[in-house]
């Protein structure tokens, strides 16, 4: 693959708590074009209230496609305790697209996306993360049928595997041993969000080349790193992974991770 692909990969953008400067600063950059794929990995709202959600999926119109778009714990109605256990996924559904997988095919490109989020679980916190097996079995089998040359990518809320030294945890029921079999299926990178900080880094697993990334948040809600997204490029033998970070103004690089691809 001679040709660089670039994706924006964005997460937590939180509407009804959004850095209203940093989205539109961030929604000019994405309509100047230039993108193989938009990639947005859910709380895209604050609580999931009918206004966050429409003001989310306006914004998200206004954006280039292709877009793939997976939803977070927070997209699930926090005041509504009936409709989080029962349907949690229907507001987003209805105003946002589909929430339980998402897939994107184009020469080069192989993403599929899975929700990790749950409206309720066993455990007090239910912010965090589950994958299940089945969840890995599907999204697996279908990048491997996926042509070999392309770049293979997971999309889902949580980090499946701890982010080091990160401001918070994202405790994901299943997540080691579906970071492992994600490495045995080959996949590149898994994209994810929730803890608001950029990072990338190998699993620990196989041919360690499978990367996990994170994007930053979009919100007021920092967690000691200024609000910011990532721009990845892809060329045929290293991933660069870059996150932008907003300094009041206008967004530059903040870090960058050169990732080597798979022979």
């Amino acid at each position: 693959m001679g040709v660089t692909l670039r994706l924006a990969h964005l997460s937590d953008i939180h509407f009804g708590g959004e850095n209203k400067a940093a989205v539109a600063a961030a929604g000019e950059i994405l309509r100047g074009g230039g993108f193989n794929l938009i990639v947005v990995t859910g709380d895209l709202t604050q609580f999931a209230e009918a206004p966050e959600l429409e003001a989310a999926a306006h914004w998200l119109a206004t954006l280039p496609e292709p877009r793939l778009v997976t939803p977070g714990n927070h997209d699930a109605p926090y005041m509504n305790w009936l409709e989080r256990i029962f349907r949690p996924f229907a507001r987003y559904e209805r105003l946002i697209g589909p929430a339980r997988i998402q897939q994107h095919l184009s020469p080069g490109l192989a993403v599929f996306g899975v929700n990790t989020a749950r409206g309720a679980q066993p455990r007090l916190n239910w912010s965090k993360g589950q994958i299940s097996r089945g969840q890995v079995e599907e999204a697996a089998a279908w990048l491997q049928t996926t042509d070999g040359d392309a770049v293979r990518i997971l999309a889902c809320h949580h980090p499946l595997t701890e982010m080091i030294g990160g401001p918070m945890t994202a405790r994901v029921w299943g997540g080691d041993k579906a970071a492992e079999a994600f490495t045995e299926a080959k996949v590149d990178l898994v994209l994810s969000g929730h803890i608001h900080a950029p990072f990338a880094w190998p699993y620990a697993f196989g041919d360690k080349k499978t990367y996990a990334v994170g994007a930053g948040t979009l919100s007021v809600r920092e967690r000691g790193v200024p609000p910011g997204f990532n721009v990845i490029e892809i060329e045929e033998q290293t991933i660069r992974v870059i996150a932008q970070g907003w300094t009041g103004s206008h967004f530059e690089p903040q870090r960058t991770w050169s990732l080597d691809r798979r022979g």
